[in-house]
């Protein structure tokens, strides 16, 4: 198995704040996803952002506010593929696991 931690910083104005919720902002669930992805793409490389991916479970359990300093954790069970087909995904702000969850990339 491999593990990879990826530093993500939440934007103070990034733009799903606004309206989410006013005079409390947190990042909708939407965002966490895409920066898991992203961080996919980064450890797995292409094959992550060139096809169709499944999301197979999220669990979001803590939000996230503006400016909050994160990391992605990934971890595989395929370390020596040259692009895995599963990863575990979990966003720590901190010692406090933000959202979790598991992609897969879909055979065509």
């Amino acid at each position: 198995m491999s593990t990879k931690c990826i530093p993500w910083v939440v934007a103070i104005d990034h733009p799903a704040f606004d309206g989410h919720f006013p005079g409390q902002p947190i990042l909708p669930g939407v965002v966490l996803l895409s920066a898991a992805l992203e961080a996919a793409a980064a450890h797995g490389g292409a094959a992550w952002l060139g096809g169709p991916v499944q999301l197979s479970s999220a669990k979001f359990l803590a939000p996230l506010p503006p400016g909050a300093h994160c990391e992605i954790h990934l971890n595989d069970s395929d370390a020596a593929a040259p692009a895995p087909r599963r990863l575990r995904f979990e966003i720590r702000h901190g010692e406090v696991i933000a959202a979790s969850g598991v992609l897969e990339r879909v055979q065509a």
